[in-house]
């Protein structure tokens, strides 16, 4: 079973936040709601209230096998803008600590650098800010110990695929075929 961080601010995407976390926790992952709010209430990019388990300041994260960020605004802004969120992230990226973000959040990963030379992807209008990265348009993609999704039309295909990191193929393929997931073409 791996620890997983998911971070919260106020103005996260929370369907991004929940899909992904959701694949996870069937998965078996262990799995703590972290808010940089410096509080543990958060209200979301639509205005739902939620409750993260844990306050930054509360948290130990040297037991993090992933830290997760999604996107929504002005959640990534708010998350990018939290000093202690961006050292965990360098540190946890020296370290190969896994990292993942979706929509705008893997614009807070280029900023700080963490893209240099790595594929990756996000939500279109944010290809600038991802600083160094070899941008691709795919839905999901997986360089190194970084993951990235373009939106939260890849929010579950975001969470299939890095619980094939923390578990295996065999988990991710099971929990994709009980939640009955199998995009259909349009």
């Amino acid at each position: 079973m791996g620890k997983v961080y998911a971070f919260l601010a106020d103005g996260s995407e929370e369907v991004e936040l929940l899909a992904v976390t959701d694949v996870l926790i069937r998965g078996g992952q262990d799995v703590k709601l972290v808010s940089v709010m410096g509080t543990r209430d958060v209200i979301t990019s639509h205005k739902v209230k939620l409750q993260a388990d844990l306050e930054f300041s509360e948290a130990e994260f040297s037991d993090a096998d992933l830290l997760f960020l999604p996107g929504g605004m002005p959640g990534t802004q708010n998350l990018g803008a939290h000093e202690g969120l961006l050292e965990l992230l360098k540190q946890a990226y020296e370290k190969n600590v896994r990292i993942a973000a979706i929509c705008a959040a893997p614009s807070v990963l280029g900023k700080l650098g963490l893209l240099e030379g790595k594929r990756a992807t996000c939500f279109p209008g944010f290809e600038s800010e991802l600083t160094g990265a070899r941008h691709t348009s795919q839905g999901v993609v997986t360089d190194g110990t970084i993951t990235t999704a373009r939106g939260l039309g890849y929010a579950l295909d975001l969470g299939i695929e890095l619980l094939k990191y923390l578990s295996s193929e065999e988990e991710a393929g099971r929990i994709k075929e009980a939640i009955q997931y199998d995009q259909i073409p349009m």
